[in-house]
């Protein structure tokens, strides 16, 4: 026969437990794992919850035992996750590894690669402040010219002029 504190102890457990199930399985589940794990995570942080010496004494503090919980289930979830993804085999796509180090561009064709960037970006900060507008949603962000129009305020056919004058403003700056 179990002393009375033993009994009142384990019945505010089985209550603890059908109050909080599913809202400690939605925070595992927050957490990234799917409902199988979700429910062996707050299982396990109900254990550990058990183990811990004072709970006991939380008994009578509904709120701190839930809380105590909630930071059981999160730290739980994220181990596993952080787990699963260190245990997971890691393969690498062979294309991707070996376009990495591509023999056939030197460090000097990649050095003028870049210096042609900056030198764009810098010929296109120096165009009008519309003409950088249309030149960044038509050509950057490849929107539609009706699109453009649309949030400048302007007509389309506004619109393919600016990005025309823009174009040539471009040209003149990179090739001089």
């Amino acid at each position: 026969m179990r002393p009375p504190d033993e009994h009142g102890f384990l019945s505010w457990v089985t209550r603890l437990v059908r109050e909080h199930r599913g809202g400690l399985i939605a925070t595992a589940r927050q957490e990234g794992l799917p409902p199988e794990e979700a429910l062996d995570v707050v299982q396990e942080a109900l254990i550990g919850f058990l183990d811990l010496p004072h709970a006991r004494s939380l008994a009578n503090a509904q709120d701190d035992s839930h809380k105590l919980l909630l930071v059981l289930v999160r730290n739980q979830a994220r181990n596993r996750r952080r787990r699963h993804d260190l245990s997971r085999a890691h393969h690498s796509e062979p294309e991707v590894v070996d376009g990495l180090a591509d023999p056939r561009e030197s460090v000097e064709d990649l050095i003028a690669q870049a210096e042609r960037h900056v030198m764009a970006f810098g010929c296109v900060e120096r165009l009008a402040e519309v003409q950088r507008r249309v030149v960044t949603l038509r050509l950057l962000q490849d929107q539609p010219g009706e699109e453009v129009a649309l949030m400048l305020g302007m007509s389309p056919g506004n619109v393919a002029v600016t990005l025309h004058r823009a174009k040539r403003k471009l040209r003149e700056c990179l090739s001089g």
